[in-house]
């Protein structure tokens, strides 16, 4: 999908981690602040919260390829994902790490679609102990498996460590919480790649693609 020089792209910031515990919103906000104050005007940016939906694993007798073509989801979970999918011109992810890897909460909200997904472009703005490097590059994967076109740029934003050289990730994995020095370093240090990221994918959708079949 192309947008037009006269109106804005609608751009989500899809937080993927579905913890009770998480930071996943607080990162979603930093991104979304230094967009919006920095990146220019030429998307509006929506926050996409992956637990509002509740995905449990995917349970359609469908594959997704097949919809809107061929079939439609039976269930109310897919159909509200796929038209909040649908709305956007693009995407940026908010990955977490765990356990040296994407969390299946993040695998499962991108093998749901397909059709819904193609085409588009899409930024990852990763964190955890060593930035969520593995996360980033599985999901960098999956979504280039969907068809989607991903920014070469992909921050990875790593927890600070305070006082006594404790990481601040303990804090955000026991407490849901997101240290003040981790957040003063993501807004400065990591701003840049996170702007760049999104430089690329506004030249992405500038880029005519092919229309789905």
């Amino acid at each position: 999908m192309t947008t037009s020089k006269q109106s804005k792209a609608n751009v989500a910031i899809i937080i993927t981690s579905t913890r009770k515990l998480r930071v996943g919103p607080e990162v979603a906000t930093i991104v979304k602040d230094i967009l919006e104050k920095e990146g220019g005007n030429e998307a509006k940016l929506s926050l996409v919260d992956l637990a509002d939906f509740k995905l449990p694993i995917y349970d359609e007798t469908v594959v997704p390829y097949q919809v809107p073509s061929q079939a439609t989801y039976a269930h109310e979970h897919s159909r509200r994902w796929s038209a909040e999918i649908s709305k956007y011109d693009a995407y940026i992810l908010i990955v977490p790490e765990y356990n040296y890897g994407m969390a299946g909460s993040t695998k499962n909200a991108i093998d749901y679609l397909r059709n819904e997904w193609m085409g588009k472009p899409a930024a990852i703005v990763s964190y955890g102990m060593t930035g969520g490097k593995n996360a980033s590059e599985q999901v960098k994967v999956s979504l280039e498996g969907a068809e989607l076109r991903v920014s070469p740029t992909r921050p990875q934003l790593v927890f600070a460590r305070k006082e006594g050289e404790v990481p601040e990730i303990m804090d955000a994995m026991h407490k849901g919480e997101l240290g003040v020095k981790s957040r003063e370093v993501w807004m400065t240090e990591n701003r840049m790649d996170i702007l760049k990221a999104f430089e690329e994918l506004k030249l992405a959708l500038k880029t005519p693609t092919t229309d789905k079949p």
